[in-house]
């Protein structure tokens, strides 16, 4: 019962994504599933704190645009996923920022978030 519950959340996250990622874009980032999805849950179902660990996170990699207003990296970004804030990040920043990729992957693993498409 919980696997088909969490597969049916895993689609329809990914139903989600599809609509709120930009344009073509985004479709291809899904089509070779390259998003890991961190949820703002522990794997021990507890929500994490402190709530604005999302925007944190974002923000290191952003930049201040001509407009002078922040924006998100495309390979790291906040969304509202099902209603829930979580951060997506691009696989492929792996390869292109190692240092970012690693402390978000250990962030992710000291503090037990639950993460989907690895």
């Amino acid at each position: 019962m919980q696997l088909r519950r969490e597969k049916k959340l895993q689609k329809q996250t990914t139903q989600t994504i599809k609509n709120s990622v930009c344009g073509d874009v985004g479709q291809k980032m899904l089509n070779s599933l390259d998003l890991m999805v961190i949820e703002s849950f522990r794997t021990d179902g507890q929500r994490f704190r402190p709530s604005d660990w999302i925007e944190r996170l974002s923000s290191v990699l952003a930049s201040f645009g001509p407009d002078h207003r922040l924006h998100y990296s495309k390979k790291v970004r906040p969304k509202i996923i099902d209603g829930e804030k979580c951060l997506v990040v691009d696989k492929s920043l792996k390869d292109e920022d190692p240092a970012a990729y690693e402390y978000i992957c250990k962030f992710v693993e000291t503090n037990g978030l639950k993460t989907r498409g690895e």
